[in-house]
């Protein structure tokens, strides 16, 4: 990446600790241009309107407006800015109330500084898999173990609006298209996908392309969410 492409980022955290964190982390890599930083919802949004970055690292839980919020404000007045849930928690109902809000993507606060860069080039690239141990519990929640989990109370509440039918859902894709799809909710990568099915990296791209128009998504994270929703993922 050049210096005239550099990914312009913009904190959101209410401690000055977790701004720090994250100032420290982004700021090793010459990829990322921090912008500027927040102190609270209300500010993140002045910000991300002032600034327009390319990328907001958002706090989930702050006080007055929290980051879902500010999240659904910056991505109804500006889509293209893609906006990272970051949260100490990894409660199966914050990050699907994440996505739901339209952010790209959800990071945990105690994930490696290398983790993290990797994680934040592969969302500005659109590229970005669930790490296979999120997929996992996502799987786990949607298929009932452990007692009642807060997915599924999440989804007989009508907080997650599914579009369509398994049987839309079927009709609508490729068999190739259904099995790249569940490689993405399996957390797999593009590479992966590719090595899987002994196909380049660039046709693995065109299917997911073709994945996300068909079903009208705009990222991977929805994508595993409506196989979760849909039972079209097996454990």
């Amino acid at each position: 990446m050049n210096d005239h492409a550099r990914i312009k980022v913009l904190l959101a955290d209410d401690h000055p600790h977790g701004r720090e964190g994250m100032r420290e982390i982004v700021g090793a890599d010459a990829a990322f241009e921090i912008v500027g930083e927040a102190a609270g919802g209300e500010q993140a949004v002045m910000l991300a309107a002032e600034l327009a970055p390319d990328l907001v690292l958002m706090d989930i839980n702050m006080p007055g407006m929290s980051g879902l919020e500010a999240t659904q404000i910056i991505k109804a007045f500006d889509p293209r800015i893609k906006i990272i849930m970051v949260t100490v928690s990894d409660d199966i109902t914050d990050l699907f109330e994440s996505i739901k809000r339209g952010a790209q993507g959800y990071l945990l606060k105690n994930l490696s500084p290398s983790s993290w860069l990797e994680y934040l080039r592969a969302v500005t690239l659109d590229e970005a898999p669930l790490s296979k141990e999120l997929a996992f519990r996502m799987l786990q929640e949607f298929n009932g173990a452990g007692g009642q989990p807060k997915l599924k109370q999440t989804l007989a509440a009508g907080r997650l609006d599914a579009q369509g039918t398994a049987e839309q859902f079927h009709t609508a894709l490729t068999q190739r298209e259904r099995e790249v799809l569940e490689q993405v909710a399996s957390g797999s990568s593009n590479r992966q996908i590719a090595e899987t099915f002994g196909l380049s990296e660039h046709t693995v791209k065109n299917h997911l392309k073709n994945i996300l128009q068909k079903l009208h998504l705009e990222n991977r994270v929805q994508l595993t969410r409506y196989a979760l929703e849909k039972g079209l993922v097996k454990e």
